[in-house]
Parts: structure tokens; C-alpha cells; sequence
């Protein structure tokens, strides 16, 4: 299931260099997550890095974007295969 970023976000900057697959920018208000491009960083890590980093614990999976960790290794390997 791919995350997203609830209204909690400060904006302080520490999520988006984390990101492997280059899923999380700047919203209109607060930092948001493409559901295409966020594989929770399976793949790359063994947890997702943004909540590693996240000083408020504002970043949640998505429901509306529910995957299986096979469906996210997919979406990891097509993902790295475009680059």
C-alpha cells in the first residue's frame, strides 16, 4: 500500500531526500506522496525511509492505494527498470 502525508506535516524537509523512487514533493500546503511511484521503499529498504525520518509521525498508509508487498516489488522493479 503506498503512504501519504496527513495534515500533521510541518514541512520540515526531512522526508523528501529520503525517498528512493522520488515519490514525495512539495503540495500547496504540506509534502505529498505520488501513490505511482511509492513502494515503501520495498526494494530499496527493509522499512520505509520518510517514517524513519518523520519528527511527527504524520506519514500513514494510504487506503485508498492498498498493495501487496508483491504488488510493491513489482511496481519497484518496473521503477528501477525505467531508469
Amino acid at each position: 500500500m503506498a503512504l501519504m502525508i496527513t495534515d500533521e506535516c510541518i514541512n520540515c524537509d526531512v522526508c523528501e531526500p529520503e525517498c528512493p523512487n522520488e515519490a514525495i514533493y512539495q503540495g500547496e500546503e504540506i509534502y505529498e506522496i505520488d501513490p505511482n511511484r511509492c513502494t515503501q521503499c520495498v526494494g530499496h529498504f527493509d522499512t520505509p525511509q520518510c517514517i524513519e525520518v518523520c519528527p511527527v509521525d504524520c506519514i500513514v498508509p494510504d487506503p485508498n492505494h492498498a498493495e501487496t508487498d508483491e504488488q510493491l516489488q513489482i511496481k519497484y522493479e518496473k521503477l528501477t527498470s525505467a531508469a
